[in-house]
């Protein structure tokens, strides 16, 4: 039975949002081509209004619409901010991009704000349905998103392939809820949590459905084996909207599934932590060693994406409230770090439309600004001291050893090392190799796009030498979904 007294007004985020995609769609009967511009202009200043008004409006709200289906919490709201977040970053990024490349604008920026609609509502659902509705409708977006370049062939052949792979990963995810429900008899996690500690043994159709779930879901993170869909969406895609299927789908995600475990399934921990720790140190491994072997920079950066889900599925494996906030840390770290490295490489294609690692070659002399934000970038991805990705791996990895899983550590440990020989390879390229013939010329990078580079390489710097405020948002988030849980155990500070 629905709740007799629903707070729709906490909803007003989302409402919003909706509504601002609207207003794009609206809009872009109205305009001339040649004043499409505004669209995106539109798009971010509205996200960013929205921004400033969810985060008083819904700070320190704990409450929940329709018995529990739809969470108004401190963590959902840490995902809302995260998420229209990097809807603005994606959008300012895409302009020269879209300008230059793509039709339709307004259904492009329009599609972009209902796909962060949906991550912001995958991150506050509370039963299975509600987050499977809301993972759709995310993916319908992307499939969407990839396959807009109309006249590019990689494009239309990423759309396909997406929306076959993830229609079959639709079918599996929609199972495995199904037997779920049969086994359990309800698909709330707080009340699934409820079941779970009242039973002794899991029975078969219980460990079918969670076997089907995670098959489901490792489909939409790009786990091994179920990632065969992202090389060829990441190579084929328009190149920003790659950038957002790197981030956005894991952001909205390991919200998700950070959420399900915590409050869902933590009772059985001992029946799934074992077969996610071995889908985490199969992805590290594989993602990172077939990487070795690429030569376009897209399929290279899919590969290094595939290999941090296992990094990320690790801090599920070592589910705790530590290894949640080392998960989540981690996720700001590559978001951050991918968004900027994307958007760095996006401004080499929007000049030279190549994206081969070979056709780096002399960046340094042509772009020096661009090289530097390319290379810190990827130390980033590696791991290197000094900048996001050294602390948030450091926190993720010392969760899972403090939580028995040391092995699981070092196989991270070694696959960061792998990584680091193929981003080598890039800046090998940029700063040691001549540009070819006739491609000595400099590189003019527009402003808006040097800003917001500039801005996001500066970012990775400061959260590597100061994490503490960042840290501090995360254990307050996690605290909703794990209380009870000691954060002060691993103190980077």
């Amino acid at each position: 039975m629905m709740e007799a007294d629903v707070h729709f007004e906490l909803l007003w985020p989302e409402f919003l949002v909706a509504g601002l995609a609207f207003v794009i769609f609206t809009l872009d009967f109205f305009l001339r081509p040649e004043r499409k511009n505004i669209l995106a202009w539109v798009s971010v200043i509205g996200l960013a209004g929205i921004l400033a008004f969810t985060i008083p409006y819904l700070l320190d709200e704990n409450d929940s619409l329709f018995n529990g289906l739809y969470r108004i919490d401190d963590y959902a709201l840490f995902f809302k901010v995260l998420s229209m977040a990097i809807g603005g970053v994606v959008i300012l990024g895409s302009i020269h991009y879209v300008n230059r490349y793509l039709t339709h604008p307004g259904e492009y920026y329009a599609i972009l704000l209902l796909s962060v609609l949906a991550m912001m509502m995958m991150a506050a659902s509370g039963e299975l349905l509600t987050a499977y509705l809301s993972l759709e409708l995310l993916s319908f977006c992307l499939y969407i998103l990839s396959g807009f370049a109309l006249q590019n062939k990689k494009s239309n052949e990423a759309s396909i392939k997406y929306i076959l792979l993830g229609a079959f990963s639709s079918g599996l995810l929609l199972y495995g809820i199904v037997m779920l429900y049969g086994a359990m008899g309800t698909t709330s996690f707080a009340e699934m949590a409820i079941f779970l500690e009242g039973i002794e043994d899991i029975d078969g159709r219980l460990l079918i459905g969670l076997t089907l779930l995670i098959a489901g879901l490792g489909f939409k993170m790009a786990a091994v084996p179920f990632h065969m869909w992202a090389p060829d969406v990441y190579e084929g895609a328009p190149m920003p909207i790659t950038a957002y299927i790197a981030v956005g789908s894991k952001v909205a995600a390991f919200a998700l599934v950070l959420r399900l475990f915590a409050e869902g399934l933590l009772p059985a921990i001992e029946q799934w932590n074992v077969l996610i720790a071995g889908l985490a140190a199969l992805t590290m491994l594989f993602g990172n060693l077939v990487a070795l072997a690429q030569t376009n920079v897209k399929r290279m950066l899919a590969y290094s994406s595939v290999g941090q889900v296992g990094f990320l599925l690790m801090g599920v494996a070592a589910l705790s409230t530590l290894s949640s906030n080392g998960l989540m840390v981690h996720l700001v770290g590559y978001s951050v770090t991918n968004l900027a490295v994307f958007f760095a490489i996006t401004a080499f294609y929007n000049v030279t439309g190549k994206e081969e690692i070979a056709d780096f070659a002399g960046l340094a002399s042509r772009s020096p600004f661009l090289a530097a934000a390319i290379t810190i970038s990827l130390f980033s991805l590696a791991g290197l001291p000094f900048l996001a990705g050294f602390v948030t791996k450091f926190y993720l990895f010392s969760a899972a050893a403090a939580e028995d899983l040391l092995w699981l550590a070092g196989v991270a440990m070694v696959a960061s090392l792998i990584s680091l020989y193929y981003y080598l390879k890039v800046i090998r390229e940029m700063y040691i190799n001549p540009a070819a013939d006739g491609e000595g010329s400099t590189i003019q990078i527009p402003g808006l796009l040097y800003g917001l580079v500039g801005i996001l390489v500066i970012s990775v710097i400061l959260l590597g030498v100061y994490p503490d405020p960042v840290v501090n948002m995360i254990e307050d988030a996690t605290a909703v979904i794990l209380p009870g849980g000691d954060a002060s155990t691993l103190n980077l500070r």
